[in-house]
């Protein structure tokens, strides 16, 4: 009797569990999309086992995903257009691109980034510098990071470098001598602060003013400052630890993630040096489009939510947004990125 009855209640709760999942939301597709703050390829690659967690933890929350597709944007504006228009549900924006495409209530912020701390947080650039100085990360979760400027290992970038280790100012006559490799002008850490850093320290003069800018990805923009073609890059605190094994390969080879290998002989702690330090800039989002009700309401945020949470708590999942350095997501309103709007309008 025993036997049966144990029988009987575990029939029962197999049940009650295809019951509930036959009463779950069906949605034929969900997209997301990433911008491309790391290579496309690399991306694709690390987040290539997502789609299968996300329905699955989604299953489990009340929504029957029949597709979860991934993209890379061609830009950060590229991803904050589609998400306006309604052509992608969600997507990992940087604070500042957030800030242009929330404006208008385009898109919503659902999540932000945690991530590793790192062992340096000074405001002073030349305490960055040399394999002394190697960045590490630390157990501490942060919500923010530094955007850094670069000087590249140009004879230029070398000058500028040795003021600064120094202790010795920079002007801005020696910085408009240089060629600046910046991101996109909606990419918090390659353009917005270190514009206002620019502001801030040379009379209210802007990237715009600069007589020599190209804009790059972050994987051009070190390359190119590996072989010597740019004088300056801007990039996020912790950039130099993502290229710091290709930086040495050689140039017909690749890492382990897939950066080309830049065919430097010293290391990048030495050869790239940090020559401007940013404020704190607040981590990157997780914003959803508000053009689509299926995904625009609360039932489905708080699961899309929970889910994401779930899955970067797991191992797999930690390892799958390792690529962007996120190590957990917490939930986010609108109102935390109130201040890269004000970045926006001091840029203006």
């Amino acid at each position: 009797m025993k036997k049966l009855a144990v029988l009987v209640l575990a029939l029962i709760l197999a049940f009650s569990a295809v019951s509930a999942l036959a009463d779950n939301i069906k949605m034929d597709k969900l997209t997301f999309q990433f911008v491309p703050s790391k290579d496309a390829d690399v991306i694709i690659t690390g987040t290539a086992n997502l789609p299968e967690l996300v329905k699955a933890e989604m299953a489990n929350l009340g929504y029957d995903i029949g597709e979860v597709d991934i993209s890379v944007g061609t830009s950060y504006e590229a991803t904050g257009e589609a998400m306006s228009a309604g052509t992608i549900d969600v997507g990992w924006l940087p604070g500042g691109t957030y800030a242009i495409y929330s404006q208008n209530k385009e898109v919503d912020v659902i999540l932000t980034a945690t991530r590793a701390g790192l062992s340096n947080d000074s405001e002073n650039p030349a305490d960055w510098n040399g394999d002394a100085n190697k960045t590490l990360p630390t157990e501490e979760q942060v919500t923010f990071y530094r955007a850094l400027i670069y000087a590249a290992p140009t004879e230029k970038g070398k000058a500028l470098a040795a003021k600064v280790n120094a202790g010795e100012t920079l002007t801005w006559d020696e910085l408009n001598d240089c060629v600046w490799a910046v991101a996109n002008t909606s990419s918090s850490a390659g353009y917005i602060y270190p514009t206002m850093w620019l502001m801030d320290h040379y009379d209210g003069k802007k990237i715009s003013d600069l007589s020599s800018v190209i804009t790059l990805g972050y994987a051009d923009a070190f390359a190119q400052a590996a072989s010597e073609q740019v004088d300056i890059i801007c990039c996020y605190a912790d950039g130099r630890r993502d290229y710091e094994t290709a930086w040495n390969l050689p140039v017909d080879q690749q890492d382990e993630t897939g950066k080309q290998g830049m065919g430097r002989e010293d290391t990048i702690w030495n050869e790239l040096n940090v020559i401007g330090v940013t404020p704190g800039i607040y981590n990157d989002t997780v914003a959803i489009t508000t053009a689509n009700p299926d995904v625009y309401n609360p039932e489905f945020i708080a699961a899309l939510q929970q889910a994401l949470i779930n899955i970067i708590s797991t191992e797999e999942g930690a390892e799958i947004f390792s690529v962007y350095s996120h190590t957990g997501y917490a939930i986010a309103s609108d109102s935390d990125y109130d201040g890269a709007r004000q970045a926006l309008t001091v840029v203006k």
